[in-house]
């Protein structure tokens, strides 16, 4: 278990904001998150769970306890022509992804690239191009903070719903995630129908793709369009996708015919964040040390030396905009503290 005060958290956030925490808590066993659920029981400080902070932004130096999963460690047990795949917290997300590829374990294929790591999936349902990491979890086994004993807690128990869970609110800070156990298929059934798959596919005269050439494909569209955060301090996307009721799609598609969306279930619709903000002008813009990504408007990055509030200045321009332009609100992904 590491166990260090003052801690940098430079290396643990792909925005690279300069900031350091009070102390840095890691463990590398259920044993540890024990001890260290013990040890919080006793202590009042501030606490942020922190996975690889690739969905993180801080505003400074967090006055408090950061604690860390380190659990490594990927199983495989059979159930009829499933798959149930229980992996460490602490994986990295895209690793076991290219696990289960390799290994004939079917539907992550499209969450490919996907940064972060195996606990923060299950925190915040990742999701993209169609997928959402929800569709397969099967359960989460955590350490309750509040008692020290280990709970597993069945996937659609987690309160499930776009980019959210309760982990990120009524159950915030009560858990500590050892595994993550994600139920996958022997069959291949590929999912191709969002945003330019087919056409990345048909590029390369792919028309049926195995697993391992979705995989690939999906690969090469996310690294066209977003930068590498260790050459450009980057969280990824930085916005939700709106949801909108059918009255105000309507007034939208009315106004803006070439307008792209997706219509969820029966009266929803999601508009690109992205696109809306390339429409208000933002795209390849910057406030400052703060830049919209030139190739991708849905990323925020830091260009060198931005502070926090930087970033945060340049997400409350682009929101105004949005909100003045098409009368709807779009909200950060990315966790701020």
């Amino acid at each position: 278990m590491i166990d260090e005060k003052n801690y940098s958290l430079l290396a643990h956030n792909t925005f690279g904001i300069p900031a350091a925490c009070d102390r840095f808590l890691e463990y590398e066993s259920i044993a540890e998150a024990q001890a260290i659920a013990h040890f919080l029981r006793a202590s009042t400080a501030p606490l942020l769970l922190l996975g690889a902070g690739s969905n993180l932004l801080l505003k400074g130096d967090f006055h408090g306890i950061v604690v860390h999963s380190a659990i490594k460690g990927i199983d495989v047990a059979p159930i009829d022509n499933d798959v149930i795949v229980r992996c460490g917290s602490g994986e990295i997300f895209d690793d076991v992804v290219d696990f289960c590829v390799t290994h004939g374990y079917h539907g992550v294929e499209n969450l490919s690239l996907i940064p972060g790591e195996v606990g923060a999936s299950a925190v915040q349902n990742i999701g993209a191009y169609g997928c959402e990491v929800k569709d397969v979890i099967e359960s989460v086994e955590a350490v309750n903070l509040a008692t020290g004993e280990v709970e597993t807690i069945a996937g659609s128990d987690c309160g499930y719903s776009y980019r959210n869970s309760k982990f990120k609110h009524e159950w915030k800070n009560h858990y500590l995630i050892t595994h993550v156990s994600y139920r996958l298929s022997k069959t291949f059934q590929p999912h191709l129908d969002y945003g330019n798959i087919r056409a990345a596919l048909a590029e390369n005269h792919i028309l049926t793709p195995s697993a391992k050439e979705l995989r690939q494909s999906i690969i090469a569209i996310r690294e066209k369009k977003l930068p590498n955060p260790k050459v450009l301090g980057n969280a990824g996307s930085f916005f939700m996708n709106p949801l909108v009721e059918a009255h105000t799609f309507e007034r939208l598609i009315t106004r803006y015919p070439a307008m792209p969306f997706y219509k969820v279930g029966e009266a929803l619709y999601k508009i690109p964040a992205g696109w809306l903000i390339e429409q208000c002008g933002w795209k390849g813009k910057h406030l400052g040390r703060a830049g919209v990504y030139e190739k991708q408007a849905l990323v925020l990055v830091n260009l060198g030396g931005a502070k926090g509030t930087d970033i945060i200045a340049l997400s409350d321009a682009i929101i105004h905009d949005v909100e003045k332009k098409f009368g709807i609100s779009i909200h950060p992904e990315v966790n701020i503290v």
